[in-house]
Formats: C-alpha cells, sequence, structure tokens
C-alpha cells in the first residue's frame, strides 16, 4: 500500500521575490523518489514571526494530516512549523499524536522511526535548530534596536521634514541595516516590522541601493 503525504510550504509575504514553487517541487521530487503519494499541498505567504494561531493555513494543514491516515507531512526545514521553539515542538506533538511522521528536507530526517516512536536524535536536533532560530531572530531586532539607538545618540534623527531631501550618503548610512537585510533575502514586510519604519519606505530603499 503507498504511503501518503502532504506537503506545506511557506514564504514570508507574496511580494517576495522567491515563492512557494521551489519548496513544492523539491518535495514532490522527493516524494515520487520514495514513492509516496502527494494527497494534499498546503501554501502559505505569511510572515514566520506570526503566531501559529494566525497562520490558517497551517492550522487546516495540521487539521488535515490528523484526520485523513497521512503518513508524512513533509517540509522543506523546519522552521515552517513555528516561530518558536514551543510553537515547533507543539506542532510536532499534535502530529506525532496521530502517527503522522515530519519529514524535514533540508535535514534529510523524519521525526518518527518505522515503528511509529519518537526519533530521539531527532527530537534533541529539532529542539536546539528551534532554538537556534530564536535567538537568530532576538540578535537581528538587538541589532536593528542598538544601531537606531546608536544613530540617534550621534545625532541622528529618523524620518525627515517634510520636502526635505536626503543624499544617498546619508541614506546608506541611516538605513545601512536596512540594505543588509536587503540583500539577506528578508522579504519587505518583515524588514519594515522588525525597523519599524514604512513598507514603502522599505521599498524605495530595495528599488534604489539593491541591484537584482
Amino acid at each position: 500500500m503507498k504511503t501518503k503525504a502532504v506537503i506545506y510550504a511557506r514564504v514570508s509575504s507574496s511580494n517576495d521575490r522567491q515563492d512557494t514553487t521551489r519548496q513544492i517541487e523539491d518535495l514532490r521530487k522527493y516524494a515520487v523518489s520514495q514513492n509516496i503519494e502527494i494527497v494534499n499541498v498546503f501554501q502559505e505567504h505569511i510572515s514566520g514571526a506570526k503566531k501559529n494561531e494566525e497562520r490558517q493555513v497551517l492550522t487546516d494543514c495540521l487539521n488535515y494530516c490528523t484526520t485523513h491516515s497521512v503518513n508524512y507531512l513533509l517540509l522543506s526545514e523546519l522552521s515552517r512549523l513555528g516561530r518558536s521553539t514551543l510553537q515547533v515542538l507543539r506542532s510536532l506533538e499534535v502530529l506525532h499524536e496521530a502517527k503522522v511522521s515530519v519529514y524535514i528536507q533540508n535535514l534529510g530526517l523524519y521525526t518518527l522511526q518505522a515503528d511509529g516512536k519518537v526519533n530521539p536524535i531527532v527530537s534533541v536536533l529539532t529542539t536546539m535548530l528551534a532554538e537556534m532560530g530564536n535567538i537568530e531572530r532576538s540578535n537581528i531586532q538587538y541589532r536593528l534596536n542598538s544601531g537606531r539607538a546608536n544613530y540617534i545618540a550621534k545625532g541622528g534623527k529618523l524620518g525627515r521634514k517634510k520636502g526635505s531631501v536626503k543624499t544617498e550618503e546619508k541614506k546608506l548610512e541611516e538605513y545601512r541595516d536596512t540594505i543588509a537585510l536587503l540583500k539577506k533575502g528578508y522579504s519587505i514586510r518583515n524588514i519594515a516590522k522588525l525597523q519599524g519604519i514604512g513598507i514603502s519606505t522599505v521599498q524605495r530603499i530595495k528599488n534604489q541601493f539593491i541591484r537584482i
């Protein structure tokens, strides 16, 4: 009997240059190679900073997996399951109680063993990776806040007077963190939230300084 699987893919925003297509195609190829039948695909365009309770597609995906005798949930990476360690572990617990094993493609690992028991090594690893993701987000927020505070302490001002025009050099200085995050591939919406500036401002900086 062919095993059944569901694919869940997420990107931060519909405005991202990257979409869910690559995630889904890669997971479909893997499923074919393992003789796994894909019975449903869930894809979502929403910030990873959102709580799971705010991610309706993820909620629908977990519910489908636990009520339709699905064997596997296929993910490109662990962070798709939640923004915090606790949320990731809660999602895994729900799936494991229904005997649904999660395949994490970038690690090449399943969270359940063949006998249906939780793989202890994967359990430790997933907890560590989820926590590392938390630390990375906290560090980014800290650096951004620190950079703004340092800029203001040196006499810099966020925003501008109506009608004033900033030189390119001043923009590079004021928005250096924004530019750095854009180069790393963060979405415009996420950067705006992290830095407390408008989405339109981030878009203007991207248009002016990021060469695609």
